[in-house]
């Protein structure tokens, strides 16, 4: 189950209401609106930040929906 944490980071840089968007563990990025390669990248640093975490690239590219970013986001933190 992904964050309410991780759903507003994803809301706030695409500039989307977190209260109207479904964002669950299978949505993908094509899924959201304005998920773009450009605001993927966005995303990411975002959520480095707000976490506190740094990610591989290939770490990323491994994930292929919200809910593996939320499990490698997971794996980070608790380290």
């Amino acid at each position: 189950m992904i964050s309410e944490r991780l759903k507003k980071i994803i809301c706030d840089e695409l500039y989307l209401d977190s209260a109207t968007i479904e964002i669950n563990d299978e949505t993908q990025a094509p899924e959201v609106p304005g998920w773009d390669s450009l605001n993927h990248a966005n995303i990411i640093v975002a959520i480095e930040k707000n976490f506190g975490v740094r990610f591989k690239g290939l770490e990323v590219l491994k994930c292929n929906n919200v809910g593996a970013l939320q499990r490698l986001i997971d794996s980070k933190v608790s380290k």
